[in-house]
């Protein structure tokens, strides 16, 4: 399903237009998206979470010129499925 799909599904069951319906989709995705920018998790209950969690540094070697590379820390974003979810695909 992609996202005019969803859009599109979402405005049927909800009653919606699809342009009210887009605006609705779009405002949850920026406020999930600040949050997660701050630092924050974001549980949604049923679903899951979304967390951003920091990557450490570590050093990955070459295999051919066995050069040795320091792989610099990032952030990096995980998703943990509710086990309500998680249920629903034994």
């Amino acid at each position: 399903m992609n996202n005019k799909e969803f859009i599109s599904e979402l405005s049927k069951r909800m009653g919606y237009s699809n342009k009210d319906a887009t605006q609705f989709v779009s405002s949850v995705l920026n406020v999930m998206s600040q949050e997660l920018q701050d630092g924050k998790s974001v549980v949604i209950q049923g679903f899951g979470s979304f967390d951003v969690k920091k990557k450490l540094e570590r050093i990955s070697v070459n295999p051919v010129t066995r050069q040795r590379m320091l792989i610099p820390p990032k952030l990096v974003l995980s998703y943990k499925p509710s086990i309500t979810l998680k249920e629903k695909f034994k």
